[in-house]
């Protein structure tokens, strides 16, 4: 099963970079930062549609998406279009990712950064603030309610937004439980990679009032971008279909006309 796969490997990333610099040593160093204001859920929570834009180069389900990906030039073209947010996936193994890649593009563009990837961990949350994060993933497939809401209190402390992730009502009520703010439904399994936009349209109204709902993944095509505005998505995250594009610009721009 591939997240359990993303979740061991995540374990042993941690367990190295432990013993580069112990937990200890990297808390105290992410609590003598400034403390974040939210900014990355308060960009979303505006009257119109947001758009989260991701860079990555590979996925488990699609292999390589942009071999000659440029990431500095895609974050800042996100920036340029006018994206929201920027996603960056920092997973090395099967995304390609990395923390240089999150620090490269953190010193590049100014708009609210989410630090993607499989939060297993305290000291990830630790390690986003200090490469200049505004924003965790926490994936409720991986974290019980009792464990979001330890997260979810690391995160407050240190004034980072947490994007909760759920793919069933379950997971959502249990987002709901610990507290979470900002809940995004994904639109791909993770278990097994198949894709249904409608996903984030049945599990919508399980999200309460006055949470930032985001539907992630599974975005193709501006018509995508209208049905999920439609089901009363506050957010939407894409990340393949503006990496595979070669003006990004003119893509986000097209995928805004769309939302209304």
């Amino acid at each position: 099963m591939i997240l359990d796969d993303l979740a061991n490997y995540a374990r042993e990333r941690v367990a190295v970079a432990k013993e580069k610099e112990p937990l200890a040593a990297l808390r105290t160093r992410a609590e003598a930062l400034p403390r974040g204001d939210f900014r990355f859920e308060k960009a979303l929570a505006g009257k119109r549609l947001s758009f989260i834009c991701e860079v990555k180069k590979a996925s488990p389900s699609k292999g390589i998406i942009d071999p000659h990906c440029d990431y500095l030039a895609a974050a800042m073209q996100y920036e340029e279009a006018g994206a929201d947010c920027i996603s960056v996936l920092t997973e090395p193994k099967w995304f390609l990712g990395s923390d240089e890649i999150f620090r490269a593009i953190r010193l590049m563009v100014d708009v609210p950064m989410l630090r993607k990837d499989f939060t297993v961990d305290p000291y990830q949350i630790y390690e986003a603030k200090t490469m200049g994060a505004d924003a965790v993933l926490l994936i409720c497939a991986l974290l019980d309610t009792e464990k979001l809401k330890e997260f979810l209190a690391i995160c407050e402390t240190l004034g980072l937004s947490a994007l909760v992730e759920a793919h069933d009502a379950g997971e959502i009520g249990s987002a709901v439980e610990a507290g979470a703010r900002l809940i995004g439904v994904n639109n791909r399994n993770l278990k097994d990679f198949s894709v249904d936009l409608s996903n984030a349209a049945r599990l919508r109204a399980n999200a309460p009032a006055g949470t930032v709902f985001v539907a992630e993944s599974g975005v193709s095509s501006p018509e995508d971008v209208k049905a999920l505005r439609a089901a009363g998505a506050d957010a939407v995250l894409v990340g393949e279909y503006l990496m595979r594009s070669h003006d990004k610009e003119a893509a986000l721009a097209k995928l805004r006309e769309a939302a209304g």
